[in-house]
């Protein structure tokens, strides 16, 4: 987001990276959620990156979209991945990634639950992309760019690849946004 936003920042670490120091101290899994970084008195991710968006709306890509229409698409397809798409897709990727990465056992009671959730999700998901380029419209925004970092979790580490190539305009929205220069910025950040 920030280098679509060409906002200048350094890599301090990755969210794994925190996962497993608070891991380590504690000796038990820690929510992701309550682990995000305090950024000019706005707290929680999401608050995070629309605030950056505003914040920085004259310099690059605009996430937000150009028009009240726009901007409003956006918000309802942000509602949609973080009530419908993220819940499920975040405890399969912390059961199938994160849990054996922290030596912990993966449970398969719960992905074996939360893979139709996704499933049904991502046939909306399928249904829409099928007239539109974006889950917003024909522009990459804010709502595309939310659904990054756990659906190349789902694609690359967690084996789950078959829930967005089943479907051919989610794979191909998947293709068009994990391949955005900025995105690949980051994935390469992450290997060093």
């Amino acid at each position: 987001m920030l280098d679509n936003q060409a906002i200048e920042f350094d890599s301090v670490s990755t969210m794994f990276d925190l996962i497993m120091a608070i891991w380590n101290e504690t000796n038990r899994f820690v929510p992701v959620n309550i682990a995000h970084v305090i950024f000019d008195r706005c707290a929680e991710s999401r608050a995070i990156v629309r605030y950056l968006c505003e914040k920085f709306a004259g310099q690059g890509t605009p996430l937000l979209g150009k028009t009240v229409k726009d901007k409003a698409l956006v918000s309802q397809w942000l509602e949609v991945e973080s009530q419908n798409y993220n819940p499920a897709a975040s405890l399969i990727v912390r059961e199938k990634v994160f849990a054996p990465r922290m030596g912990a056992p993966s449970d398969e009671s719960v992905v074996a639950a939360q893979t139709p959730k996704l499933e049904k999700t991502l046939d909306v998901y399928e249904a829409h992309l099928a007239k539109s380029k974006f889950l917003a419209g024909d522009f990459f925004s804010l709502a595309d760019l939310s659904h990054l970092p756990y659906t190349n979790l789902l694609v690359n580490a967690a084996g789950k690849s078959d829930l967005i190539s089943s479907r051919p305009h989610v794979s191909a929205w998947w293709n068009a946004i994990s391949q955005r220069p900025a995105f690949q910025k980051v994935l390469a950040m992450a290997k060093q």
